[in-house]
């Protein structure tokens, strides 16, 4: 099945008091399958706004929005979060982990909500460990870890389902430089292993480890730059 990602003509208003606030207006994109693409913009730009319009946590107003060949703006409700279920890995530039719960558990909660046994969902645990180099910290809680540490749970915790698809609000905005380089090169790790990735940065360095990167501004897209 593809991981590509397309949307047509999507238009998306936010009310703001009696005003309606046009945040994307008649916006088409189409993000290839295996792409690794940077969305770079000022604050307000409608950035997170398309992301969520792709990982399926908001609707569109108008327009269409496909990705791992389904139309996800007709989908249900319930339909929508079996499709996230399956196709999208999340990670934030914070981390959301559970205080409480050591990486494994963590990186162990999306599975509960599938029907996979005991043994299945550990076996992923220790795949997606040893991908982000946690091994050896899978009984650590949060407040044991560091910084780029926690950020590689969340990384091992979006992957464990085997999504097609990351989509990533700044996951290096919280981190210094060397650990966001260290942290980025592991999600150009993962597009190279063929996940599709969408990132919202505003840190142009970061932008450079993707294979796109696309300008938006007031809710439309400015001329594509390819990469070096």
């Amino acid at each position: 099945m593809s991981s590509g990602i397309e949307l047509r003509n999507v238009v998306k208003t936010y009310g703001r008091g009696r005003a309606r606030v046009e945040v994307l207006n008649g916006l088409t994109l189409a993000i290839a399958a295996g792409d690794f693409l940077a969305l770079m913009g000022p604050s307000g730009s409608g950035k997170t706004t398309l992301l969520n319009l792709i990982g399926g946590l908001n609707r569109p107003d108008k327009g269409e929005v496909w990705a791992a060949a389904t139309r996800i703006n007709q989908l249900s409700g319930g339909e929508l979060a079996d499709w996230r279920a399956r196709h999208i890995g999340f990670i934030f530039q914070f981390y959301n982990l559970m205080p409480m719960l050591t990486a494994a558990r963590n990186i162990e909660l999306p599975l509960l909500l599938t029907p996979l046994g005991r043994d299945e969902r550990r076996k992923r645990i220790a795949t997606v460990l040893d991908i982000v180099g946690l091994s050896a910290r899978a009984a650590h809680k949060p407040s044991q870890l560091s910084g780029g540490e926690q950020q590689r749970v969340a990384i091992a915790r979006a992957l464990v389902a085997d999504p097609e698809i990351l989509v990533c609000d700044e996951p290096t905005g919280d981190l210094d430089r060397r650990t966001a380089d260290e942290i980025l090169s592991l999600l150009q790790l993962l597009n190279k292993r063929g996940k599709t990735i969408v990132m919202v940065t505003h840190d142009a360095r970061a932008a450079e480890y993707a294979t796109h990167t696309v300008h938006m501004d007031k809710g439309v897209l400015l001329p594509e730059r390819i990469a070096a």
